[in-house]
């Protein structure tokens, strides 16, 4: 494996064609583009090698939460579009079955294949649950995942159950807003070592998904690892992964998730957390699989067209 870093945030994709230009005719087999938000655009200037997209979500929105208007307005409906009209014919790779969706009914993406998450097991750390009902927030502290409303609903459960405690895992700009907003019971521990990460989401009790959209949710494959259920948003890619890992969905306002909390910290709702990733390996097997069929198919498009 090489690893070539040219350009910075915004430099990167006119780095990314000049480095292709200087690449000798066939040196590669396959293009990997991979779509955060903006794209290289590799179908308008890779020409004679395969491309395919790996896009584990769309933004839509998540340009209203996490850019002012009008950008967000013109993100969501000019730009987003523009950069992938050229992607239609392209096979993508995604990893929900929600993502997909979102990208043929709203792009008119025309192969897409899903490829299961991956995780590396680890074992479940030897540690009681806490004495007090704990719930787990882990994520960015971003407008997109809204821990806003974690705040808002650990504050309506508390109401009901007033030994409960919410755990904020994760840094970002928001945090220190939040901390001022914070009721009492909540406390915020930042960015924490893998091994006290583990640990606290398998001493809480259940964690808690916010965001306007993912991909897929690995902060709910990662609880349900550690033996703690989750309680999400049914946006696109939690309702994947927050069912796939024996969780439960609610609609997604804080109200709707302060109910849910105290339905299940009062026994009425129980939950039992499932493993929904597969090893790495398996990942890479499908990923070669379907890296490979895209090539069969570009080479037979070629043949048709060709004089």
């Amino acid at each position: 494996m090489q690893i070539q870093r040219r350009g910075g945030r915004l430099g990167v994709y006119r780095a990314a064609r000049r480095w292709w230009s200087e690449q000798p005719r066939g040196a590669y087999d396959v293009v990997v583009d991979e779509i955060n938000t903006r794209p290289f655009l590799t179908p308008r200037w890779v020409r004679e090698t395969p491309i395919v997209a790996l896009i584990h979500q769309l933004a839509r929105e998540i340009w209203s939460y996490e850019t002012p208007f009008p950008l967000s307005a013109f993100g969501r409906y000019v730009l987003e579009p523009w950069w992938l009209r050229g992607y239609r014919d392209v096979p993508a790779l995604t990893v929900s079955e929600s993502s997909a969706d979102s990208l043929t009914r709203y792009h008119g993406w025309r192969h897409v294949s899903v490829v299961p998450e991956g995780s590396a097991r680890h074992p479940v750390p030897p540690v009681a649950k806490e004495a007090d009902p704990t719930v787990v927030f882990l994520g960015r502290l971003v407008p997109m995942k809204r821990p806003e409303d974690a705040l808002a609903a650990f504050a309506r459960v508390s109401e009901r159950f007033p030994n409960v405690r919410l755990w904020i895992i994760g840094e970002g700009p928001l945090r220190s807003k939040l901390e001022r907003a914070a009721p009492t019971g909540v406390t915020f521990f930042g960015r924490v070592p893998r091994a006290e990460l583990l640990e606290r989401l398998a001493r809480a009790h259940v964690l808690i998904a916010t965001s306007v959209r993912e991909g897929w949710g690995l902060n709910v494959s990662e609880a349900a690892a550690c033996g703690t259920p989750s309680i999400a948003y049914a946006v696109p890619g939690l309702v994947d992964s927050a069912q796939a890992s024996g969780g439960a969905l609610v609609e997604p306002t804080p109200a709707a998730l302060g109910d849910a909390l105290g339905d299940l910290l009062s026994g009425s709702l129980r939950l039992e957390p499932t493993i929904a990733t597969v090893p790495w390996p398996d990942v890479a097997a499908v990923f070669e699989e379907h890296l490979m069929h895209s090539r069969e198919r570009f080479e037979h498009a070629a043949k048709r067209t060709s004089p």
